[in-house]
């Protein structure tokens, strides 16, 4: 229910627009009743003109009187908690004082052009009754258009507090799911340093040095809900470095990506996830290792494709590549994008696996 003063609630009924509305509908009942008498009266088209002119003053005088009842009637109900039988009272007593008011201008105006004219009880009755059930009409077609407009206005309330909730329940998504990426990607790498530093220590400092380096980059970022394409690079590259230091030449990487993608938003280590999981379950059970290659495009519908290829054993891993990682990846996708946001696995040619994402348009903006 709005919450308006008198004055405001009087405004909103006795306004130009409403006036407009009272005028044009008076004119258009005096011309029916004017079509009706086409034919009846000898008069002269300036006669019949001016018998026009002066029934649509009189049907006027008593649609206004109805708006200011209405009007008067609005502003008593605005700010009070009125019981529907008493406020249906006090519009119904508006609505037809405002017709008997009407009634008597219009008799007053007439005595002016005539005062030999004298009023008829039937007329009275009749303009009255007439007047009050086409003020009744219109009241009530007033209260249904204003309850419907209230209607769409809690509904687009409603429909506005629904998707700020959803936004927070995504960003709370994103949090939980961040919280169970970062231990373990980071733990990972940590297991790989510490081997490292039992069988080659100075090899294992020079990771270890290598790794601060890449957690004073990384650590800053890792609670934000969102990247870029310009920052998971760097990180995928501090890691491969890291990993290199490990596995000498058994692994080596490219990593391409033209200058306008890199301002590409996307959920925070996702490339960082498919290129741990292709190390893990791609290159590292290969007594060669293997090679990782990174490339970002333009997708043909104007959205962003990221390709995370590897050669290494491919589909015959143990795991499959259907860990937490992945399970997570499309989750944040899904959480951030929604269905337009997607990350797929394929076999390469002649082994290996290639992870590709695609992003939306929306990516890039």
């Amino acid at each position: 229910m709005e919450d308006l003063s008198p004055l405001q609630a009087f405004r909103r009924v006795c306004n130009l627009r409403m006036l407009a509305g009272v005028y044009y509908f008076c004119l258009l009942y005096a011309v029916s009743r004017a079509l009706t008498w086409y034919g009846e009266d000898d008069g002269t088209l300036q006669d019949a003109i001016f018998s026009l002119v002066r029934f649509s003053r009189q049907c006027l005088l008593t649609g206004l009187s109805l708006m200011l009842m209405v009007g008067l009637a609005e502003a008593l109900l605005a700010g009070r908690r009125w019981k529907l039988q008493a406020a249906l009272t006090v519009q119904a007593l508006a609505v037809a004082f405002g017709a008997a008011l009407g009634t008597y201008l219009r008799y007053a105006v007439a005595r002016l052009d005539d005062p030999d004219n004298h009023v008829k009880p039937a007329w009275v009755v009749s303009t009255i009754s007439l007047w009050a059930l086409l003020g009744g009409i219109a009241y009530a077609l007033l209260l249904v258009s204003r309850a419907q407009r209230q209607g769409r206005d809690e509904l687009t309330r409603l429909f506005r507090e629904r998707e700020a909730l959803k936004t927070q329940q995504t960003e709370a998504q994103l949090s939980a799911l961040n919280a169970q990426i970062e231990p373990h990607f980071l733990f990972n790498t940590l297991a790989n340093v510490k081997r490292l530093y039992e069988t080659q220590p100075e090899r294992g400092r020079n990771m270890l040095v290598a790794l601060i380096a890449y957690l004073r980059a990384a650590l800053p970022g890792m609670r934000r809900h969102e990247s870029t394409l310009a920052d998971e690079l760097e990180l995928v590259r501090h890691y491969l470095a890291i990993l290199q230091m490990r596995m000498g030449e058994r692994l080596s990487f490219d990593i391409e990506a033209p200058p306008e993608l890199l301002g590409a938003h996307l959920p925070t280590l996702v490339l960082p996830t498919l290129v741990e999981n292709a190390i893990k379950h791609g290159l590292s059970p290969l007594p060669e290792g293997g090679r990782i290659r990174i490339r970002a495009n333009h997708a043909a519908d104007g959205g962003l494709s990221i390709e995370v290829a590897d050669n290494g054993q491919g589909f015959g891993a143990a795991s499959g590549g259907a860990g937490v990682g992945l399970a997570n990846t499309r989750a944040r996708l899904a959480a951030r994008f929604g269905d337009s946001a997607t990350l797929e696995l394929e076999a390469a040619q002649p082994r290996g696996v290639i992870a590709r994402v695609h992003l939306p348009s929306e990516a890039l903006a």
